[in-house]
């Protein structure tokens, strides 16, 4: 058995399920501390640590809101493919929560599904964004046994319109919802979750977070805007990826009246959006008299749920791959030594 899922090339039409593959995360407070332990299972992580994150799920009473929207954008799905009669009973398994990608895959293997397509809820390259989720998915095919399906990963959509124009379009509804005398000079922060820059190194993740920017900025116009991270965890010593959106907030001109953060890297609300950005960024906004609006992930949006129609289809039946930009379409099979590790570092919460 592979240490990762290897995507072997597969006949079009021959697939006979949808495979959606996410984070997960608690759904009350009985769940935090075994959801946190799943996530730094065989990791040397202090439990202070651990029980620090776990206050920030406890702000929001245990509850991570990537279940539900999970569970949402599932049943979007489901009435997408229905409407296009594409018939692929759709399955969700989770790395670090319930349902877990184990026993998602046994009941798969139960249901007799034989070639399934994985949609992984992340738009970029990296190893916690990607190949960690194919290495998710061949150990769960490893402890289930004999018999589990072959599993094909669908291409990350950075840079698909559906995913771009989306993001626009929450965009400019933030921006609507400022001051009116402050829209027009509106600074906009692109948020992603920073990861070790020994990780960054081997991936196209922040050329891909740049261009998708731009992109959007394309539609959005002429407003000024930064890429920044958030969620920054590990040591302190070891470099990731800067700068924090915190600090970038902080060191706005004087005479900046207003910011829209736009969490760019994530396609639901994780418990980063809520905490770190909704809680922490906000208080900083405040006391620097600074208005802040937090513009929407995609979520369910039409075009989004649309946007994953036409990846499924893609390798259904080779409709056209769509992209906009100069990046061109991902890979649909990811090469062999993509978005390695790098060194050691904690996966982000969620």
């Amino acid at each position: 058995m592979p240490s990762e899922i290897t995507q072997p090339e597969s006949t079009l039409d021959s697939f006979d399920a949808l495979l959606v593959v996410s984070f997960g995360g608690p759904e009350g407070r009985d769940d935090v501390i075994p959801f946190l332990e799943n996530v730094l299972r065989g990791r040397n992580i202090p439990r202070e640590r651990m029980l620090a994150v776990a206050e920030h799920y406890y702000h929001f009473d245990g509850v991570s809101p990537l279940n539900g929207q999970n569970r949402a954008l599932i049943e979007a799905l489901e009435d997408e493919l229905e409407k296009n009669d594409i018939e692929l009973p759709i399955y969700w398994g989770n790395r670090n929560w319930h349902p877990l990608l184990p026993n998602t895959i046994d009941q798969m293997k139960q249901d007799g599904i034989q070639n399934s397509l994985v949609f992984v809820t992340s738009a970029f390259s990296s190893y916690s964004g990607c190949r960690q989720y194919r290495e998710n998915i061949a150990d769960a095919c490893k402890q289930v046994g004999d018999g589990t399906p072959e599993m094909h990963k669908l291409r990350v959509f950075f840079n698909h319109p559906g995913y771009i124009n989306p993001v626009a379009e929450n965009v400019r509804n933030a921006i609507a919802h400022l001051d009116d005398s402050h829209q027009d000079s509106a600074h906009i922060l692109f948020t992603a979750h920073s990861i070790p820059m020994t990780m960054s190194e081997g991936c196209d993740y922040e050329k891909q977070l740049l261009n998708a920017c731009g992109l959007v900025m394309e539609k959005v116009g002429a407003q000024t805007w930064d890429l920044v991270y958030q969620s920054r965890s590990g040591r302190p010593e070891q470099p990731w990826l800067e700068p924090d959106v915190c600090d970038q907030i902080q060191a706005l001109p004087d005479d900046c009246k207003s910011v829209v953060i736009m969490p760019i890297g994530f396609i639901s609300d994780h418990m980063e959006v809520m905490f770190d950005l909704d809680e922490e960024a906000r208080q900083i906004c405040d006391e620097l008299g600074i208005e802040m609006q937090r513009a929407n992930t995609v979520g369910t949006h039409p075009r989004f749920i649309t946007m994953i129609r036409e990846l499924i289809q893609e390798r259904l039946s080779g409709h056209k791959k769509l992209a906009i930009g100069n990046l061109g379409p991902s890979h649909d099979v990811c090469p062999e030594n993509c978005c390695p590790l790098g060194h050691t570092a904690r996966p982000p919460r969620r």
